[in-house]
C-alpha cells in the first residue's frame, strides 16, 4: 500500500471482525447472502418521510442493486474518503452509477439521479497495485432500497460528494385488484418461459426459476425478484437498461421493462441461430439493428484496441487544448476510424484527416518576450531604417504587455522591391520570440489554396494557412503573406481575395473555417504581416481590413549604413574572403551606390558587392599576396566596369530662366532642371521633356499667375504677346509628372522675363495655386538628401512641409538652409537676385 495506508488502516481497525482472517471473511460473506426476508423486513420498516444526507461512492464498471450483498473495490481517492466518512457516520453510503465511465469522477452531471442505500459491513486492504491512485480497498456492503437524489453537492470540509436523498415509496399498486395481479402473473409467466428458452439447462438459473415460481404464489415478492433477476443477468442486460428499471418507481412498469428486455434477449438468440430463418425475418428492424450494432461495437472495440493508429491519434490529441466541440467532433471521427478495416481505401482518407486535425496547435501558444528594449535592439540590429514599421511592432508589444488578451494587428507593408519587407517578418518573429511562417501568394488563383479542399475530393488537402500552422506548431506565429498584391483576379475557381477576407478580418478570424478539416480554428493571435508593391491591385474590402504602412525606398545614406553593417560582411562571408580584413570606405560605397545602382531597395547593391567579393576571391585564389585590403574608387572600375549611372550636380546660375527643382522617383530623390527659353513670336507656350498632364497644367498655371501679377513682378505685360515661351525639362526619354515643380516653373519664367539671376546653390519644390499660394508636396526626405548630394545649400519649401524636414535625422541636414514660404511672392524674393545675367536679352527692344 502507498502513503494512504494509514487512513485506510484506521477505518479497518474500527471493524469489529478481524478482516485479515479468512475464516471471518467467509463468515461475513455467508451472513450477507441475498435473502427475501431482508426485503420483506425492509419494506415494512421503511420511513418514506425521512430525508438523508449521505456520502456518495460512484461506480463506473458495475451496478449495485437493491437487496443484494456485494464486495466492491474502491480505487479512487474520493471514493475512499466517502467510505471513511460514511463508515464513521452511521455505516451507510449512497452507491451511484456514472453515465459515462470515461469521464472524471468529479463531474456532477455524470451521476444518475437514482442511487442505492448501502450498509458497510466491513473492509480490507487489497494487495493489487494496478490502480493509478495507489488505492485498493475491498468493501463489503449490504445494499438496501433505492434512493431518489434531490441534490448533489461537494462538501469542501470532507472533500467528497454528498447527496440529499429520500427512499423510493413502497409501491403496492400492483396488488390492488385482481386484474392487475393477473397482469403481474402473466408477466412472470412470460419471463419464466423466455428465460427457460434462453437457459434451458443452466444450473446457475435454477434458483431464479424457483424464485419465479414462488413469486407467482406470493406476488409481494415481485420487487425483490426483479432485482435478483437483474443481479444474475448483468452480463446480458446493458447498464442503461438496468438504470431504466432503477429509475422507475412503479413495480408494474418495472416488470414491463424487464419483460421487454428479456424478450429482446430471446429474439437476439434466435437471430444468432440463423440470419435467414423465419423468426429473424419477422424480427422488428429497429431491434435487430440495435443488437447487431452493439455486437459490432464490441467486436470493433476489441479490434481497435490493438490499432496503433487510433491509440497514437488519441494520445496526440490529449496533448492539445481544443474547445469541447472540437473534441467531440474529433472523437466521433476517431470512432468511425475504428469501424473501418485498415485495408479499406476509406481508412487512409480518414486517417489522413485525423492526423491533420491532431497535428494542429490547438490552444498551444509560444510565450511572447515582452522586453521592449530587447525587441527594439533586435529590430535595429537586423534592419537599418524602417522606423515606422518598427514603431508599430513595438506598440503592439507594449499593448500585449498591458493586455495579454488583445488581438494581433494585421499589417500590410507596401513599397518598392528590395527594401526588406519580407525579411522584416523574420526579425519581428525573433524579437517577439514567436515561430515564423511565410507563404507566397503570388499567382494564386484558386480559393482552395487558402481555405483547402473538401474531403470528398480525391487528393484533398488543407489550405496554406492551416499547413503553415501545422509547421509552426503554435497558434500565434508571425505569418508573412508575401506578395498579396499579386493574387490572381481569375475567379473561375473561386476568388482567393474573398477567402483572404476571413483570414485578415479581426472580427472573423477567431473562427476561421478550413474546408478540409471542416472545423473552426482561432487565428486571432496570429500576427499577420502582408507585403505588397502596389496597392492598386488589392481589392478595397481586403485593403480596408489591413493597417497599411508605407515602406519607402532607402536614401543613399541609409543604403550606405546597410551595406556597411549587413551586405558587405555577408558578401565577404558568402565568397570566402571574410578573413582578409577587406575594407571599403564611405566615399567608395557612396560612389558604388550613386554610379552603379538605381533602385529603391538594396538588391542591386548586394549583387554589386557580391561581384566585387567574387573578384577578390579570384585574386586570392590566383595570388593571395597580391590582394589589396582596401577597395578604392579606381578599383570599382576594374571590378564593375565603367559607371552605369550619373547623378546631376548643381550647374550654377549663369543662365536666366534655369532653376533647380527637386523630384521624387521610385529609386530616390533627384535634382531637376527647369529650363526656359524666349523667342520672338505671339506668346505661345511650348512644353517639352516628356511631361505628364499634371506637370503641363502646373506650367500653364505658373504662366497665368505671372501674367496676372506682371506689374508686381516688374514685368511688362506686353511681352507676353511678343515672345514665345519654351519650357523644357531635360532627359526627355524619362516620363515626368506631378505638381511639385509648380514654384520652380514659375521662378524660371520670372527669371526669363526679367533676365535676373537665380540665387546660387538654391533648389526648390512645391505646388502653386492660381492665387499664388504655395502648398506642400511629398517625398521631402528623398528630395532634401538628393539636394545635399548635388551640392545645394539652400532649399525653398512650403511652410507646411516643415514637419517633414524635422523628421529627417539632423546629420543628414548639415550644411543646408531652409526657407519656408506661404506665397509665390516670397519664393521670388528668396530666389531671384537684383543682378541680371551676363549677355542679358533686352526684351523691350523691337
Amino acid at each position: 500500500m502507498n502513503k494512504n495506508n494509514n487512513a485506510e488502516a484506521k477505518v479497518v481497525e474500527n471493524v469489529e471482525i478481524d478482516m485479515t482472517n479468512p475464516e471471518d471473511i467467509a463468515t461475513i460473506m455467508n451472513e450477507m447472502k441475498m435473502d427475501k426476508s431482508d426485503f420483506l423486513d425492509y419494506t415494512q420498516d421503511i420511513d418514506l418521510t425521512e430525508t438523508m444526507d449521505l456520502a456518495i461512492i460512484t461506480m463506473n464498471d458495475h451496478f449495485v442493486l437493491p437487496f443484494s450483498n456485494q464486495r466492491i473495490v474502491l480505487n479512487q481517492l474520493m471514493n475512499a474518503r466517502a467510505f471513511d466518512w460514511g463508515f464513521k457516520n452511521g455505516s451507510t453510503v449512497l452507491i451511484v452509477a456514472q453515465k459515462d465511465e470515461h469521464k472524471e469522477i468529479n463531474d456532477i452531471d455524470n451521476f444518475y439521479s437514482t442511487g442505492v442505500l448501502a450498509q458497510i459491513k466491513g473492509a480490507i486492504p487489497n494487495d493489487d497495485d494496478t490502480s493509478d491512485s495507489g488505492i485498493n480497498i475491498d468493501v463489503f456492503i449490504k445494499a438496501e432500497n433505492r434512493m431518489k437524489i434531490d441534490e448533489i453537492y461537494y462538501d469542501d470540509s470532507t472533500e467528497i460528494f454528498k447527496a440529499k436523498c429520500s427512499p423510493f415509496p413502497n409501491d403496492t399498486s400492483y396488488l390492488e385488484d385482481e386484474e392487475t395481479k393477473e397482469i403481474v402473473t402473466k408477466l412472470w409467466n412470460d419471463i419464466d418461459k423466455t428465460t427457460q428458452q434462453l437457459h434451458p439447462n443452466d444450473e446457475g438459473y435454477k434458483q431464479t426459476f424457483h424464485l419465479i415460481n414462488e413469486t407467482k404464489k406470493h406476488l409481494e415478492l415481485s420487487p425483490f425478484l426483479i432485482y435478483f433477476y437483474l443481479h444474475n443477468s448483468t452480463d446480458r442486460i446493458t447498464f442503461s437498461q438496468i438504470q431504466e428499471i432503477l429509475d422507475e418507481p412503479l413495480v408494474l412498469k418495472q416488470m414491463f421493462i424487464l419483460n421487454k428486455n428479456v424478450n429482446l434477449l430471446e429474439k437476439l438468440m434466435v437471430f444468432r441461430k440463423g440470419l435467414h430463418n423465419e423468426a429473424a425475418m419477422q424480427m422488428e428492424k429497429l431491434q435487430r439493428e440495435y443488437y447487431v450494432n452493439e455486437e459490432i461495437k464490441i467486436l470493433q472495440n476489441s479490434i481497435s484496441s490493438g490499432n496503433p493508429d487510433v491509440e497514437a491519434l488519441r494520445k496526440e490529441m490529449e496533448t492539445k487544448f481544443p474547445p469541447k466541440d472540437i473534441v467531440d467532433t474529433y472523437n466521433r471521427e476517431l470512432d468511425k476510424l475504428k469501424r473501418v478495416p485498415t485495408h479499406n481505401p476509406d481508412y487512409a482518407i480518414n486517417l489522413n484527416y485525423l492526423q491533420t486535425v491532431a497535428s494542429l496547435p490547438w490552444g498551444i501558444y509560444s510565450e511572447d518576450n515582452l522586453n521592449l528594449k530587447r525587441a527594439k535592439k533586435k529590430l535595429d540590429q537586423d534592419h537599418y531604417g524602417l522606423e515606422e514599421v518598427k514603431e508599430r511592432i513595438l506598440e503592439h508589444l507594449a499593448v500585449l504587455k498591458l493586455n495579454k488578451s488583445s488581438k494581433s494587428p494585421i499589417v500590410c507593408l507596401y513599397g518598392p522591391p528590395g527594401v526588406g519587407k519580407t525579411s522584416l517578418g523574420r526579425s519581428v518573429a525573433e524579437a517577439l520570440n514567436r515561430k515564423y511562417q511565410r507563404i507566397s501568394l503570388g499567382g494564386i488563383h484558386d480559393e482552395s489554396e487558402i481555405r483547402g479542399h473538401r474531403r470528398t475530393y480525391l487528393g484533398a488537402m488543407p489550405g496554406r494557412i492551416i499547413k503553415g500552422l501545422m509547421k509552426a506548431k503554435t497558434a500565434n506565429p508571425v505569418f508573412i503573406l508575401d506578395e498579396i498584391d499579386k493574387v490572381s483576379d481569375d475567379a473561375r475557381r473561386g476568388d482567393p481575395h474573398s477567402a483572404l477576407l476571413e483570414v485578415l478580418d479581426p472580427e472573423q478570424n477567431n473562427k476561421f473555417h478550413d474546408n478540409f478539416i471542416d472545423l473552426d480554428f482561432d487565428l486571432s493571435k496570429v500576427l499577420f504581416i502582408a507585403t505588397a508593391n502596389d496597392l492598386n491591385t488589392i481589392p478595397a474590402p481586403l485593403l480596408d481590413r489591413m493597417e497599411v504602412i508605407n515602406v519607402s525606398g532607402y536614401i543613399a545614406e541609409e543604403k550606405y549604413q546597410i551595406a556597411k553593417r549587413h551586405l558587405l560582411p555577408k558578401a565577404l562571408v558568402t565568397n570566402g574572403v571574410n578573413d582578409r580584413d577587406i575594407k571599403m570606405t564611405k566615399p567608395v560605397i557612396m560612389q558604388l551606390i550613386d554610379q552603379y545602382t538605381r533602385e529603391s531597395g538594396v538588391r542591386q547593391l548586394e549583387k554589386q558587392l557580391n561581384k566585387i567579393a567574387r573578384k577578390l576571391a579570384y585574386q586570392v585564389a590566383l595570388d593571395a599576396d597580391s590582394l589589396k585590403p582596401n577597395v578604392t574608387k579606381d578599383d570599382l572600375t576594374n571590378y564593375l566596369g565603367l559607371p552605369t549611372y550619373n547623378r546631376d550636380m548643381y550647374q550654377g546660375n549663369r543662365y536666366a530662366g534655369v532653376v533647380t527643382g527637386l523630384a521624387w522617383t521610385p529609386v530616390g530623390g533627384e535634382i531637376l532642371f527647369i529650363e526656359t527659353s524666349l523667342s520672338r513670336g505671339k506668346g505661345t507656350l511650348t512644353l517639352t521633356g516628356n511631361l505628364g498632364d499634371v506637370m503641363k497644367e502646373s506650367a500653364m498655371l505658373a504662366l497665368e499667375y505671372i501674367k496676372a501679377h506682371a506689374e508686381a513682378l516688374h514685368i511688362d505685360s506686353s511681352l507676353f504677346t511678343k515672345w514665345n515661351i519654351h519650357l523644357h525639362v531635360p532627359e526627355g526619354a524619362i516620363p515626368k509628372d506631378g505638381p511639385s515643380a509648380g514654384i520652380t516653373m514659375a521662378t524660371a519664367l520670372v527669371s526669363a522675363f526679367t533676365q535676373c539671376k537665380v540665387k546660387a546653390y538654391l533648389a526648390m519644390t512645391g505646388e502653386i495655386t492660381l492665387r499664388g499660394r504655395v502648398i506642400p508636396v511629398g517625398g521631402i526626405r528623398e528630395k532634401v538628401l538628393a539636394a545635399r548630394r548635388a551640392g545645394i545649400r539652400e532649399i525653398i519649401l512650403s511652410v507646411e512641409n516643415k514637419n517633414d524636414v524635422e523628421k529627417i535625422k539632423a546629420e543628414y541636414l548639415s550644411g543646408l538652409k531652409f526657407h519656408y514660404v506661404n506665397d509665390m511672392t516670397e519664393v521670388i524674393d528668396y530666389a531671384l537676385t537684383k543682378d541680371q545675367v551676363n549677355n542679358a536679352i533686352d526684351l523691350n527692344k523691337e
